[in-house]
């Protein structure tokens, strides 16, 4: 259920109540969609030791497979957003949901390591843009105050996916032999179709500007898009203007993608070797691994959450990044001690400081960015930032098979978080805009 802001009782009411209604209509179809776009992004998780028996597809090339992804959505991310901006957030965002929706659908027809290469890499096409295009969406629509709870709500989303996505993928691959086919084959036609069919459905729904929002009364739609306004005008008066390529290579910009790298590489990892080790609990069936698998998303939506509501309230988010981080350093070294349920919960304190800490870092991210390039800033910040994804299930996946063990992977992720903490320190706000 979302929520919608109360807290600045000295805005004008017309402008609250705009802002409400965008909450109650807009933003839930938003989370849905990310709650999608998570699960067919990161469902392979759950599949890894299928694909290894039916197609031969080992630890390596697994990982190899998940981070190619990653690769494909950095190169394509940023012309993206460019044609966001040009075309819409109605039809853009519409267009790469149902695309990736085909490929999901598509990846239940690979038949060894080069397709399943192929087809994450072209997942990594399909899915560009989505998760900043939606961000940038934000901006055009709701006022500063108001946007860290909206990217907190969006986020949980993010987590909500790997709750769901555990459960419905255990019922999914319990199919296994159903008309001829394996489980893991029907996890990824069932989640594609659903992919397209919300796709279609956001077609209707989705709104692209202010001020064709039929929802909105006229009194609404100027208070909602001066209110933008004047936070645009504020983020460009605090900046010297300077072109599109000396503002992305500022060293604060560059500061932003290097943190949001280390929040990547936990958060990936986790996403993408967290099903391996629940697995690894005796005596638990496959709708039990999703079961288990849900519980550190659960603990990460509340704290997230919590997280949102607090650093909105007191507009103090910097600080609470490093924190963060090191909860997820501390999770991730807890991880590599123990039996495989001490690990599940030395994993739920990791998934808390991963969502806490990106939860609270986009909002300082978009703050920081003049208002001409903050579509092509975010997906800047985040391509890069989102490499992250393709180095942790490569290394991890790579070490596993050449160590047998996980342990010196998840050593590294805790140092790579330490030092994420600490350059968060340095994080200036609204002057990475000069």
């Amino acid at each position: 259920m979302v929520t919608v802001p109360t807290e600045s009782t000295s805005d004008d009411p017309v402008l609250r109540g705009a802002v409400g209604k965008f909450f109650r209509r807009v933003v839930p179809l938003l989370v849905v969609m990310l709650v999608v776009n998570q699960m067919d992004r990161t469902n392979i998780g759950f599949v890894r030791h299928d694909l290894e028996a039916d197609l031969g597809i080992g630890a390596a090339a697994y990982g190899l497979g998940a981070g190619l992804f990653f690769v494909a959505y950095a190169l394509f991310e940023v012309p993206s957003n460019v044609l966001l901006e040009r075309f819409g957030a109605r039809v853009w965002l519409t267009r790469i949901m149902i695309s990736w929706g085909v490929v999901v659908f598509a990846m239940a027809f690979i038949t060894d390591t080069t397709t399943f290469y192929a087809m994450r890499f072209l997942l990594g096409v399909a899915e560009a843009g989505f998760f900043p295009g939606v961000l940038y969406y934000f901006t055009r629509w709701l006022p500063d105050r108001y946007r860290g709870r909206a990217v907190a709500i969006f986020l949980g989303g993010s987590a909500g996916a790997y709750v769901v996505t555990g459960p419905i993928t255990g019922a999914l691959l319990e199919l296994d032999g159903v008309a001829g086919l394996a489980g893991w084959k029907w996890m990824f036609l069932a989640q594609g179709v659903l992919s397209v069919l919300i796709g279609v459905a956001a077609a209707f729904l989705l709104v692209s500007r202010i001020g064709d929002a039929k929802w909105l009364s006229t009194e609404e739609k100027s208070a909602l898009a001066a209110a933008v306004a004047a936070d645009d005008a504020h983020r460009a008066a605090a900046g010297e203007r300077v072109s599109k390529t000396r503002l992305l290579l500022n060293p604060q910009v560059l500061l932003l993608c290097f943190i949001f790298f280390a929040v990547s590489l936990t958060g990936y990892t986790i996403t993408f070797w967290l099903p391996s080790l629940v697995d690894g609990i005796a005596g638990l069936p496959d709708f039990g691994v999703g079961l288990v698998s849900a519980v550190p998303w659960a603990c990460a939506i509340a704290a997230m959450y919590l997280m949102g509501r607090f650093t909105d309230r007191t507009g103090v988010r910097r600080p609470y990044v490093s924190v963060a981080l090191v909860v997820a350093a501390i999770g991730t070294f807890l991880a590599t001690l123990g039996t495989p349920w001490f690990g599940v919960a030395a994993m739920c304190v990791a998934a808390v400081g991963f969502k806490c800490s990106a939860s609270i870092f986009w909002p300082i991210a978009q703050q920081g960015l003049e208002a001409k390039i903050v579509a092509p800033g975010i997906a800047l910040v985040n391509s890069l930032g989102n490499l992250g994804g393709f180095v942790a299930p490569t290394a991890i996946g790579f070490l596993e098979e050449t160590t047998g063990s996980t342990t010196y992977g998840l050593y590294g992720l805790s140092v790579a978080s330490l030092l994420a903490a600490a350059l968060a320190t340095l994080i200036g706000g609204r002057r990475a805009a000069r």
